[in-house]
């Protein structure tokens, strides 16, 4: 019993190293790093896997973090039309 304790912690160690290398990417300098024009691919490269994408009348949103401190971007036809982002440090 007390070896499966040890794997669990060290399961919840490093998913929380993950999300904490995940969330590190939504920074002020990645979001300097984005320009229009780029693809979906390219910025996933900067920032990642999105927290959630939608689409409505072909226009994609993706959103990296969170309501309280993320970056949200529009996409076209595959592009970057437009760049927002909320309480990046």
């Amino acid at each position: 019993m007390h070896g499966s304790g040890v794997w669990r912690s060290a399961i919840l160690i490093l998913t929380g190293l993950a999300l904490a290398a995940c969330s590190s990417k939504i920074s002020l300098e990645n979001y300097g790093k984005l320009r229009t024009g780029q693809s979906y691919d390219e910025v996933k490269q900067i920032l990642g896997d999105p927290a959630r994408c939608d689409e409505a009348l072909g226009i994609r949103t993706c959103v990296w973090g969170d309501e309280q401190r993320g970056i949200s971007v529009n996409f076209v036809a595959g592009q970057v039309m437009l760049l927002t982002a909320k309480n990046l440090k």
